[in-house]
């Protein structure tokens, strides 16, 4: 991925129109956007509904209160910007019936029509790829998991884009890792390496991190907050010490660091750019602490050396055990992105991109990943659920994947069902129906109902189960 980031840019305002959908996905017809909004109706008492898990990020805040009346929610208490807006947007854009394409124009289906078109899909493709499920239950994870391995197709999730390189490093050294409550009660010195938890993880600090209350840590007069970034992210200014690092120089600053903790000295004035008398203070500060975190972004997923970043920052972690107590825990971004990767391991032994295709399961990242399958021509349908992969992927990937027939899953209207073949609508899991999701520390959570879905959706784990059936049934396996 070339790296932009330490290119200057000018941003100045222009007359010109905004370059639209067709233009960037080089479409001759118009792309439509069938999404609608469902009204909810407030009929009957007010109900205050407690402890409600967030599905939105890896935070997982678990305090939220929700004020329900009838099927409408009317407030959403304890949540940050992020997940207030999904619980109070959840009635919108949403794909209000199932969806079959054809001649080039959606037309509305039965459910049990688009669930047997869709089987008909994976079953007559010889190397499909199921992707997402970040974004949905372990339950539905599990079945997609089932269906995989059944059509001899690939599983893969959001973790192939983000903390794939995290999984990589681990796979190498391993890594000590701590549950957030422990981090709250005991951590001294918290850094936050390549994350931007002030927009991405907005609770995250007050919650967990260096201005919670913890048993032994009583807010952030008692703690200490390093920032290592390419540029000074929002956090930055309630660090302690803020490290500039060199975009792509991650590796030579993790190095160095570990040269200082073994005992040994720096021979060069600078390390990734920042001053050597400030790396050596930063090495000061690791050794010194009680009971160290290192809270981990896609910062360092993206840079130049991806993994051996990760396998130097778990050896730095090593080193520092030796003379004090440090843990990692990586900045997950969609809610249960940790929980399927956790899923995927005890099922088959490895945590994304896996293979079926000889009925057992195969794990080579860069060969199995989805965007390398696409890449090399190879994928002839794609299962969408929970994600919206063509309009995120690089370009090369997203026209490769408008050649084959896809299947949508998902509550929402996106570019992927656009392009898709057959479009089912689901419930929004953590909103309009229940299931289980594994917090960023692979603490698991329950996942809580407070409203309805639209009449006649279902939540995936039960479409799952349908397509599931649909398809032994037309390979002859008994369910």
């Amino acid at each position: 991925m070339p790296g932009f980031k330490s290119i200057p840019v000018t941003i100045v305002k222009t007359d010109k129109p905004l370059t639209s959908l067709e233009q960037i996905y080089r479409e001759k017809e118009p792309i439509l956007n069938l999404g609608q909004t469902f009204e909810r109706e407030a009929k009957g008492e007010i109900r205050r509904i407690t402890d409600v898990v967030c599905p939105f990020c890896g935070s997982l805040c678990d305090n939220l209160i929700v004020e329900v009346q009838g099927n409408k929610i009317l407030k959403v208490m304890n949540a940050c910007p992020l997940g207030l807006t999904k619980f109070m947007k959840s009635h919108e854009n949403r794909i209000p019936y199932p969806m079959i394409k054809e001649n080039g124009k959606f037309v509305k289906v039965p459910l049990e029509k688009a669930i047997d078109k869709a089987a008909e899909i994976l079953v007559k493709a010889k190397y499909p790829v199921l992707y997402g499920w970040a974004s949905s239950s372990i339950e539905t994870a599990r079945l997609g998991l089932e269906l995989a391995e059944i059509v001899g197709g690939v599983f893969d999730h959001c973790s192939t884009f983000c903390h794939g390189p995290t999984a990589l490093g681990f796979h190498e050294v391993g890594m000590p890792k701590s549950s957030l409550g422990q981090i709250k009660n005991w951590a001294d010195v918290i850094v936050y390496w390549g994350s931007n938890v002030s927009e991405a993880h907005p609770m995250h600090p007050s919650r967990y991190s260096y201005f919670s209350i913890g048993r032994h840590r009583k807010g952030r007069k008692d703690r200490k907050l390093i920032v290592v970034d390419v540029r000074p992210v929002p956090h930055a200014r309630h660090a302690d010490m803020f490290i500039k690092v060199k975009p792509g120089k991650d590796y030579e600053l993790l190095v160095a660091l570990r040269l200082l903790v073994q005992g040994k000295d720096l021979e060069v004035p600078e390390v990734a750019g920042v001053p050597k008398e400030k790396v050596i203070e930063l090495a000061e500060i690791l050794m010194a602490a009680r009971f160290g975190v290192m809270f981990v972004g896609v910062g360092l997923t993206m840079s130049g050396a991806k993994e051996k970043n990760f396998e130097e920052l778990f050896l730095l972690l090593h080193d520092l055990n030796k003379i004090s107590k440090w843990v990692i825990i990586p900045m997950r971004g969609h809610y249960n992105v940790t929980g399927v990767d956790l899923v995927t391991i005890w099922t088959t032994g490895y945590p994304y991109a896996v293979d079926f295709s000889r009925k057992y399961p195969r794990y080579q990242p860069g060969i199995t990943s989805t965007a390398d399958i696409f890449l090399r021509g190879e994928a002839d349908a794609l299962l969408s659920i929970a994600s919206d992969p063509i309009a995120h992927f690089p370009r090369k990937v997203a026209e490769a994947m408008k050649k084959v027939p896809i299947i949508t899953i998902d509550p929402k209207w996106n570019l992927t069902a656009a392009f898709s073949k057959v479009v089912i609508p689901a419930a929004i899991a953590g909103i309009e129906c229940s299931g289980a999701a594994y917090r960023m520390d692979e603490v698991p959570l329950r996942l809580k109902k407070v409203v309805d879905p639209p009449p006649g959706i279902l939540c995936d784990e039960e479409i799952l189960r349908l397509l599931l059936n649909k398809v032994k049934e037309k390979l002859g396996v008994k369910p």
